[in-house]
């Protein structure tokens, strides 16, 4: 089938290029992943696809990409007949949707790397509890990484499916994995508090995302219940050695993206803040996108970018530590993580094409 497709790339540089797809192309984590790939030095752009917009200009759906990206959006049916055709599928699609995509790209022999919860979660009847599906390949659960790179890089080198982690995931467990790596907290203490802009809730329209619902408010919802508590107690539990359970919870914020999550834990004995900082900066001494401040890190200093700064409080009165962390959820919590992945399976200088300051204001 031949494609309408526009690249601005000079014909020299495309050989040996990596050819990538996206399904779920136009939600925000995967328009995000286009912008991304169009600026990656090693990728070509093979297909976009859709479920919504078959057969529409990238750009009308876009229109920042007008004149840029005018690729014509094809049909999920259609990127799975050009699977054949790449040779890194990136999902961007919803949970339930991806297991498919992942199975036929799987089979092909397709690097895949999945930024829906579908392959996340080791154990299928936890994924059937918490997202009220049954899992149709289970098979392949033991076959996907968990792709936090700074925990799992040399797992995420050798693998076909990468489970690329979810945005309240990946600002928790970095926060917290150097203290549970060293076993300087209880355990069963961990509370965790995020906060996230709207576009963590997608691109679909729903009436309590709209603006006159979400302006000037801020709330709490699925209180002892989101989703991303499974995955978020399977990692610190691998961290700890030991079965973790934590009280996690999320919030909506007025703001476009960005997460914010403050954890709290009980210290195993008394501990000086010189001594934990050491120890952060210890833990992510070779981690370039993993940036540990003395002060209290806000959204707006990672704003569109890979970084996630991390800062801690020791509370001696109530013997606690309080970290923060706080990322983008739409690159780091997404889009920019998948494209790191994606530069660690292929052998590609990690920083390759997300290696670039947040943008202020």
């Amino acid at each position: 089938m031949v494609l309408a497709f526009k690249k601005y790339y000079n014909i020299e540089r495309m050989f040996g290029m990596i050819k990538a797809g996206i399904m779920g192309a136009t939600g925000y984590a995967g328009q995000q992943l286009a912008w991304l790939l169009l600026n990656h030095p090693e990728v070509e752009i093979s297909f976009l696809s859709t479920n919504s917009y078959e057969d529409e200009a990238f750009s009308s759906i876009y229109k920042n990409y007008y004149g840029v990206a005018d690729y014509t959006c094809v049909s999920t049916k259609t990127a799975f007949e050009m699977l054949g055709d790449i040779d890194v599928l990136f999902c961007s699609l919803p949970h339930g949707k991806s297991m498919d995509a992942v199975k036929a790209a799987y089979d092909k022999g397709i690097k895949v790397i999945d930024l829906s919860a579908d392959y996340r979660i080791g154990s299928k009847d936890t994924y059937s509890e918490w997202y009220e599906l049954e899992h149709s390949y289970p098979f392949l659960l033991e076959k996907a990484v968990y792709g936090l790179p700074e925990l799992h890089r040399d797992s995420i080198k050798n693998a076909r499916i990468i489970a690329n982690p979810g945005c309240y995931p990946t600002s928790v467990i970095l926060a917290l994995a150097p203290l549970l790596k060293n076993g300087l907290i209880d355990k069963s203490s961990i509370i965790a508090d995020s906060k996230s802009g709207v576009s963590g809730a997608g691109r679909s329209a729903d009436i309590s995302n709209i603006y006159t619902e979400v302006n000037e408010s801020i709330k709490a919802y699925k209180l002892g219940s989101h989703r991303h508590t499974p995955e978020i107690e399977q990692e610190l539990s691998k961290l700890g050695g030991e079965n973790i359970v934590i009280s996690f919870t999320p919030h909506l914020i007025p703001m476009n993206r960005g997460i914010l999550s403050t954890c709290y834990a009980t210290l195993n004995g008394s501990h000086e803040k010189s001594d934990i900082m050491k120890l952060y900066k210890d833990f992510y001494k070779d981690e370039f996108f993993v940036k540990v401040i003395d002060g209290v890190p806000e959204t707006r200093w990672v704003k569109s970018s890979n970084f996630c700064h991390i800062g801690f409080s020791v509370d001696k009165r109530t013997g606690r530590i309080v970290v923060v962390s706080a990322i983008d959820n739409l690159m780091k919590g997404a889009a920019s993580q998948a494209v790191q992945n994606m530069n660690i399976i292929f052998g590609i200088d990690e920083k390759t094409g997300i290696n670039f300051a947040p943008t202020f204001p």
